[in-house]
C-alpha cells in the first residue's frame, strides 16, 4: 500500500465537508500514514487520527447540532444540542470573544487521547505566531491545547500561550498544509474554503468584513503555495452558502461534499487500489 499524505484544510463551518471525505477513506480501506491539519481541519484531523472512523465523527456532530427541518421531537432527542448554548464559553478578556475549551471538550471527550505521542496517526498541526508571523508546526505535547490554538481566529477565539509564543489561527500563514507531508508515496489535499456567496445587502457588517477579508487572504495563500507545490489530489468541495460558524448546515454541507466525494473515490481507486 502507498504511503498516502492527507492534508485538511480549515474553512470554519465548512471544514465539516472533510467528515464525508475520510467516510470515503473508511470505504476503501486506505489509512492515511500521515496527516496534516489546519483550524477545522486541526479538530476533524485529530479527531480521525486518535482512531475514530469519518461515520463516528459524523454522527458526533449530528448530535451535536440542530438542523432547520429537524422536528421539535427530534431537537428533544439531540440532548447534546443543548450543549451548544455551553459551547460558546465567553472571554471577557479583549483578546477574544471565546474562549473555544468547552466546544474542543464537548467534541473530544468520547476520544481518550490527550497528547500527540498516543495518535494512532501521525498529526502536525499548523498554527501562527502572532509576533513573528512565522508559520508554527506542533507534533508533540498536549493535544488540546494545539488544536485550539490553530482554530484561533484573532477578534473570535483568544489565542493560546505555548512555549513562550502566543499562537493563533494556522490560516494565517498555510491554510492547507499538503506542503508539510513528506516521505509519502501519495499527497491529498481537501480544501474546504468553499465559494464566496454574494449577500443581498452589498455592505457587509464588520463581523464578516473582517471573517471575510481572512478568507481572501487565505484563498490567495492556498492559490500561491499551490503553484509551488502541487499535491498529488486536490480535492475541492464546492460549498456554497454557508458562513464561518454556521454549524448547524452541517446537513447542507454535507450534500454539497457529496460530488467532491465521489471524484476523491474516483481518484484513489484509480492512484492505490489500482495503480
Amino acid at each position: 500500500m502507498k504511503k498516502i499524505g492527507l492534508a485538511l484544510g480549515g474553512g470554519g463551518a465548512k471544514g465539516l465537508a472533510h467528515i464525508p471525505v475520510l467516510q470515503v477513506f473508511d470505504d476503501l480501506n486506505v489509512r492515511p500514514h500521515c496527516i496534516t491539519g489546519t483550524s477545522i481541519g486541526a479538530v476533524i484531523g485529530a479527531l480521525y487520527a486518535a482512531g475514530l472512523t469519518g461515520r463516528q465523527i459524523r454522527e458526533r456532530v449530528q448530535q451535536m447540532v440542530i438542523n432547520r427541518g429537524d422536528s421539535f421531537k427530534q431537537v428533544l432527542k439531540k440532548k447534546e444540542a443543548f450543549k451548544t448554548l455551553e459551547f460558546f464559553d465567553w472571554s471577557f478578556k479583549t483578546t477574544g470573544l471565546f474562549k473555544g475549551d468547552k466546544f474542543l471538550e464537548f467534541l473530544f471527550e468520547s476520544m481518550g487521547v490527550a497528547r500527540f505521542e498516543d495518535l494512532e496517526i501521525p498529526l502536525s498541526i499548523v498554527t501562527s505566531d502572532f509576533w513573528t508571523a512565522e508559520e508554527i508546526v506542533l507534533t508533540s505535547g498536549e493535544l488540546l491545547p494545539a488544536v485550539k490554538a490553530s482554530m484561533g481566529l484573532p477578534g473570535l477565539f483568544t489565542p493560546v500561550e505555548r512555549d513562550g509564543r502566543v499562537l493563533v489561527d494556522g490560516g494565517g500563514v498555510n491554510p492547507l498544509p499538503h506542503d508539510l507531508l513528506q516521505g509519502c508515496d501519495l499527497i491529498v489535499a481537501i480544501d474546504v474554503l468553499g465559494s464566496r456567496t454574494r449577500k443581498k445587502d452589498k455592505v457587509p457588517n464588520i463581523f464578516r468584513a473582517v471573517v471575510g477579508m481572512f478568507n481572501v487572504m487565505q484563498h490567495t495563500i492556498v492559490e500561491q503555495r499551490l503553484k509551488l507545490s502541487p499535491p498529488d489530489i486536490y480535492i475541492k468541495p464546492d460549498i456554497q452558502g454557508v458562513d464561518m460558524l454556521e454549524f448547524h448546515k452541517a446537513d447542507r454541507i454535507f450534500e454539497q461534499a457529496e460530488p467532491a466525494c465521489l471524484d476523491l473515490r474516483r481518484q484513489l481507486e484509480e492512484c492505490v487500489l489500482v495503480g
